[in-house]
């Protein structure tokens, strides 16, 4: 793999640079290696309590950077904490109940990753436990906080603009398609921030000229009717939201994209590693190490309140070129400068 480094920065609370990615240690034999609950309880080891509305396979290397974080604190997995992980896989529905189990045990801090329905079931369940999110959205118009800050209650985390970069992300695919004119967004209509999203891109898209269609999925089938529907009204290209519902099924995403001959452009680079186009955000990985790091300064003492919520200042745009010369997509010289190549 051949890297080109592009770093945009953008205001707000200075992030800690982006680090390697990790060892792909299997999700279940990190588990199994450290103690129960029920043993934790008889040595007065810490539990945290780890809420995610994705999968554990999907989310494996940020569960590794999570840990990454919290062991950069001093904090040894297995010796001086023990986690309790909690899995929705993608059903929203269970999150609330997830969250209110994890409240009862003896969990000192729950983090709550996996984007704002897992941040806002955690504070349905406690208003006293710590909670620490990741939030791919603003959590202050979430209700998550009532400043970025200095975060009031008992939650604080990271945020990594995925709906901020809609701009961004629509100018990237003009520079890769010329004629580029119509555009669609592919969202969950049972996610809190999809209204939110919808606004934003919509009102990206008019200032760039662009037509913007709208295609809701919340189920596989729905997903690729979703890409019927976007050939049928001969989008040009689409964008996919950054809600963890498609990350646990990129795989069929990205397959569907191939199948139609649809660019596409995606919220997290994970998707360009496996096959997909383009992407341009934060990369995630970092964001689960300090939502790791902000936990372990939890269990060592610090407040909610004296942790401000966390936001990137470096994003990374990344194109796979085999995907591309697949589209018959040539980037232009800007481009292939500025991104992270893979595919080649």
């Amino acid at each position: 793999m051949k890297r080109r480094n592009f770093l945009a920065l953008l205001g707000g609370v200075a992030a800690t640079p982006f680090v390697a990615q990790a060892q792909r240690t299997p999700f279940v034999a990190q588990a199994q290696r450290t103690p129960s609950v029920a043993q934790a309880q008889r040595t007065d080891t810490p539990v945290i309590g780890f809420l995610n509305s994705g999968s554990a396979e999907t989310f494996e290397r940020f569960v590794a950077a999570f840990r990454r974080g919290v062991e950069s604190q001093g904090l040894k997995y297995g010796n001086d904490v023990v986690v309790e992980y909690r899995w929705a896989n993608g059903h929203y529905e269970k999150l609330t109940g997830l969250a209110i189990e994890l409240a009862k045990r003896p969990v000192r801090v729950i983090a709550s990753t996996g984007g704002s329905v897992s941040a806002q079931a955690a504070m349905k369940a406690t208003t006293t436990i710590p909670i620490v999110f990741v939030v791919g959205f603003d959590p202050v118009r979430l209700g998550l906080v009532s400043s970025l800050a200095r975060p009031t209650g008992n939650a604080t985390g990271v945020s990594i603009f995925t709906t901020e970069l809609a701009s961004k992300r629509l100018e990237v695919l003009r520079d890769l398609l010329p004629q580029f004119n119509k555009v669609g967004i592919l969202v969950n209509p049972g996610s809190v921030a999809t209204a939110e999203e919808i606004e934003v891109t919509g009102s990206a898209s008019q200032k760039l000229g662009l037509q913007f269609n709208i295609f809701e999925a919340d189920g596989e089938g729905e997903i690729d009717g979703a890409f019927l529907r976007a050939a049928d009204q001969r989008v040009d290209a689409l964008l996919v939201s950054a809600d963890p519902f498609f990350t646990i099924r990129r795989k069929q995403i990205i397959a569907l994209a191939a199948q139609h001959s649809r660019p596409v452009m995606y919220p997290l680079r994970v998707y360009v590693e496996d096959g997909g186009l383009v992407s341009y955000g934060t990369e995630v990985a970092w964001a689960y190490e300090q939502a790791g790091l902000y936990t372990a300064r939890i269990l060592k003492g610090a407040k909610p309140t004296d942790l401000p919520v966390m936001q990137p200042t470096l994003f990374n745009l990344t194109i796979n070129l085999a995907t591309a010369r697949a589209l018959g997509i040539t980037p232009p010289p800007d481009i292939a400068v500025r991104a992270e190549v893979v595919g080649e």
